[in-house]
């Protein structure tokens, strides 16, 4: 369970001062399908950013499965992202030099998964997105479609709760695209984690349980459940 309460972010100073978020307020239960849809500004990114822990609000509190995210110390944030949370960015992120397994080994080897324990993982999280023939591959000679495949690979090896995605089709084709959604709509049933989708596209966030969507940093509506509390 995901409990957003009364969050705000206000960023600068006297005639600098922006408020990205306002009173923002929602409840999300687990193994949801979720998508925070607006225009650009509208503080989906803001969100986000806030829900994971990269970004701290101004006021109010996010609880992750009863867990105050923003009054962990840092050790205590960083631990329990890496060992929760994932995330899928729409520029891939992955590192051209390096093969599929050593990108996907990453998330382990922060964790401090035992050495004899990555391989397999990495394996399973491989076939999973159907790329286990890939594994000593440079990540740079892949398609564009399985540089994402492998990003997801990375987001699941650690089986996450929490997944987030930040426009995972924006540089896609369509059909590749669709896959893409396919994967991921699948491997949230298959796992159980939660999955945020971070979208501008209408057609994928209405392929979700929840759509949320913001205007000028505030709840504008919120289908597939009472507004404030889903």
């Amino acid at each position: 369970m995901i409990v957003v309460e009364g969050v705000s972010k206000v960023y600068g100073k006297k005639e600098n001062r922006f408020t990205a978020l306002k009173d923002v307020s929602f409840e999300l239960p687990s193994s949801s399908t979720v998508a925070i849809v607006g225009k650009s500004g509208s503080g989906k990114s803001t969100l986000m950013h806030i829900m994971s822990g990269l970004d701290h609000p101004t006021s109010g509190t996010v609880t992750i499965n009863k867990r105050n995210l923003h009054a962990m110390k840092p050790k205590q944030m960083d631990a329990f992202r890496a060992q929760e949370m994932s995330f899928i960015f729409q520029a891939f992120f992955v590192e051209a030099n390096q093969t599929a397994y050593q990108n996907v080994m990453l998330p382990l080897e922060i964790a401090e998964v035992k050495r004899r324990d990555r391989r397999s993982m990495v394996k399973r999280a491989l076939a999973a997105v159907e790329l286990e023939d890939k594994i000593d591959t440079q990540a740079g000679k892949l398609s564009g479609g399985q540089k994402q495949r492998l990003a997801i690979a990375r987001a699941i090896v650690n089986k996450p709760t929490l997944i987030f995605a930040d426009e995972p089709t924006g540089n896609l084709d369509s059909a590749t695209g669709d896959l893409i959604v396919k994967q991921l709509f699948s491997l949230n049933k298959k796992l159980g984690c939660t999955l945020i989708i971070v979208t501008h596209d209408q057609e994928l966030a209405d392929k979700c349980d929840i759509q949320i969507s913001l205007k000028d940093g505030k709840v504008y509506s919120i289908s597939g459940a009472k507004k404030g509390k889903v």
